[in-house]
């Protein structure tokens, strides 16, 4: 039996009554109270994430820029010290083995922030990186409120050094939920300070289950989900984070692709029918779900798909065979939900 890891925020999450599951080889809380009001504290208030099971890479010293600029998807170039990047690492098929945020330090130095279970897949891929994951404890607020209650601003992709709450951080202007916020890495150690101060501000403790409803809302990937090895960033809608001026791993299949067009791309859907699409569902049509849920926000049933080329359009009525039950829904316009800007 595999032995769970424990973020140092463990002994929080239970005192709270947290809810814990397995999840990509951690002990995680997938919920405290209930996944609407989680979901709804985001959206409206604040709300505060403990995601220190993400993976953390570094790479600095000379010729780091160029390292990661052939074999990072994104463009490099376009982000100076001090700014954050959405890129890809691609398999020489094409296929996505992650999606991450670079963030320049330096001109050659870098820091990565992966997926918790593909640690070991980037360091495959980006071999010169050093993982640096367990020096890092990582919180994410997110939410209308939140930069205020917190009484920091920060700018959407910036990030610097300073103390929050009396801890010192790197403040990052990123997340994964739709909302503006910012995401606080810190030295383990102070991880349990920076969260209690955290909550002594209002701000609601969130699990996995909600931050996986407001991505999908946001029609944020999820990899293992959405995205994967045997998908590319041209299906997946991810293009406009690939630099196909540029070498790096697949770029030839992805500008072939591209010039001829995916056989299927990942479509937002709606469901018109009663159910709740769920990964794996198939679309008789032509394809099949990757993530399902009912929308907390919109009160519908909603979901991401591969779908064969011709079914993509908006409007296109498809079929989710729901555990042998037909069940009609319709591929709708990304995103589901836009923060209103305040």
């Amino acid at each position: 039996m595999q032995t769970l890891r424990r973020t140092p925020l463990h002994e929080r999450h239970a005192a709270l009554g947290a809810r814990l599951v397995p999840f990509a080889g951690w002990e995680m809380p997938v919920q405290y109270t209930s996944i609407a009001e989680e979901h709804a504290a985001v959206r409206s208030g604040a709300g505060v994430f403990d995601v220190s099971h993400m993976g953390e890479l570094e790479l600095a010293g000379e010729g780091a820029h160029a390292y990661l600029q052939g074999r990072l998807t994104n463009d490099l170039d376009r982000i100076g010290p001090g700014r954050a990047q959405y890129t890809l690492l691609t398999n020489a098929e094409g296929g996505i083995v992650d999606d991450l945020i670079a963030y320049r330090r330096g001109q050659d130095d870098y820091l990565l922030v992966v997926n918790a279970s593909n640690r070991e897949s980037d360091r495959a891929g980006l071999p010169e990186t050093r993982d640096v994951s367990d020096g890092w404890a990582l919180l994410a607020v997110q939410g209308p409120e939140a930069l205020g209650r917190l009484g920091i601003e920060i700018a959407p992709f910036t990030f610097r050094d300073d103390d929050v709450l009396g801890v010192r951080c790197l403040v990052a202007g990123t997340g994964y939920t739709g909302e503006r916020g910012c995401e606080l890495g810190c030295d383990p150690a102070d991880a349990p300070r920076l969260w209690d101060a955290i909550l002594e501000r209002g701000i609601v403790p969130c699990g996995l289950a909600a931050r996986d409803t407001l991505r999908l809302e946001a029609c944020y990937p999820l990899h293992g989900n959405d995205i994967g090895p045997d998908r590319t960033p041209i299906e997946a809608g991810l293009g406009w984070a690939c630099a196909l001026d540029k070498e790096f791993p697949g770029v030839e299949v992805l500008r072939r692709q591209k010039a001829e067009g995916p056989a299927q791309k990942l479509v937002a859907f709606r469901m018109e029918d009663k159910g709740i699409p769920r990964q794996g569902m198939a679309i008789p049509e032509g394809g099949e779900v990757t993530s399902g849920t009912l929308s907390p926000t919109l009160g519908e049933a909603i979901g991401l798909a591969y779908v064969d080329a011709g079914l993509a359009e908006p409007g296109t009525e498809i079929t989710i065979d729901l555990r042998g039950r037909p069940r009609r829904a319709r591929i709708a316009r990304k995103p589901f939900y836009e923060r209103e800007e305040r």
